[in-house]
């Protein structure tokens, strides 16, 4: 496993973040979720990510279950506040000062810590004063409940305004975690560029594209059983813009070109998104432990500009790539 630093903070992640999303606390049993964090912890992934809202806050309970008899000095544990949690009441859900400061004493008891590495606002909230957001976060950070302050899906503009803020403030914003992927190209334009300026690192998550891009998925073929496009708790919702038989045909392309560097399919689009400077670490989940002892070999990856050239030419037309993608819910109720 290799290291990197997150934004302008003498801060190291893995290259591999381990993400507790989808699955933990929902689709797959407790102690499947603990033997994929132990081959996690296996492989040398110290960097563990989740949020209050992923499963209704059970996924934080899992993770903090599993990595309670861990040294905590050797982890970097991240958690998200902003959706929706609890009963789901009018002050249960965005970046108010209350919901924030409750959220975040419910995300340490959960994952049965004392602090996290980083705390990250999960979305921008357009009803609640920006002002308010970033000095409740400041006061979390000067209480030592947090370490580090990040954000997730916000657009170069709206990091541009809380970075500003944080100065003000006394701290900084040091990441952004964005959907990022071969196909999902929307951060490239805007937000990378602001994010080198402000000294901002991306924690790319999705970088299989929902798994996608690991050929599982053939044009004109029924999913395989088991599979995301198959669940019904949510995963077939996130990965359907994919399953266009246009996308699925220039998928089955990159096969040869992982071939030709020694990977997997897999492994190939996490080593893809690594491969920008700009990106920290790449978020990966998992349903059974054998998929992080596979996908962890694309750490230290290094693709030749030839490689690179021809990933783009097979994926690169039909990628999105407007920056306006990148948004969060208009209203609370979105």
């Amino acid at each position: 496993m290799e290291f990197r630093y997150l934004g302008n903070s003498g801060f190291k992640i893995s290259e591999i973040t381990f993400g507790n999303w989808l699955t933990h606390g929902s689709q797959v049993e407790n102690d499947v979720a603990t033997q994929c964090v132990r081959a996690a912890l296996d492989a040398g992934i110290s960097t563990f990510d989740t949020a209050d809202v992923y499963a209704n806050t059970a996924a934080e309970t899992v993770l903090g279950s599993a990595l309670k008899d861990e040294r905590r000095e050797s982890l970097e544990i991240f958690t998200k506040v902003f959706g929706p949690t609890g009963p789901k009441g009018h002050n249960d859900l965005g970046l108010s000062r209350k919901h924030i400061m409750e959220s975040i004493n419910g995300s340490l008891r959960r994952l049965q810590t004392d602090y996290v590495d980083l705390y990250q606002a999960h979305r921008y909230d357009y009803e609640t004063p920006l002002e308010e957001a970033m000095q409740a976060f400041a006061d979390i950070v000067r209480q030592g409940k947090a370490l580090y302050i990040g954000v997730s899906e916000w657009t170069a503009n709206q990091i541009r305004d809380g970075h500003a803020l944080a100065n003000e403030l006394g701290f900084q914003l040091i990441s952004n975690q964005p959907q990022y992927s071969m196909l999902w190209r929307v951060i490239e334009a805007e937000v990378i560029p602001a994010s080198k300026e402000l000294g901002l690192s991306q924690i790319v998550w999705s970088p299989i594209a929902q798994g996608v891009l690991s050929g599982k998925y053939h044009p004109g073929k029924p999913a395989p059983e088991g599979s995301r496009a198959t669940d019904s708790k949510g995963g077939s919702r996130m990965i359907e813009r994919w399953m266009s038989n246009e996308v699925l045909t220039g998928v089955q392309q990159l096969k040869p070109i992982a071939e030709e560097a020694g990977l997997t399919m897999a492994q190939l689009s996490i080593a893809w998104v690594l491969q920008n400077k700009n990106v920290a670490s790449a978020i990966m989940g998992a349903s059974r432990p054998e998929q992080i002892e596979k996908n962890v070999a694309a750490a230290g990856v290094k693709l030749d500009a030839v490689i690179m050239d021809k990933i783009d030419a097979v994926i690169g037309p039909l990628a999105e790539r407007d920056p306006a993608q990148t948004k969060s819910p208009a209203s609370r109720e979105a």
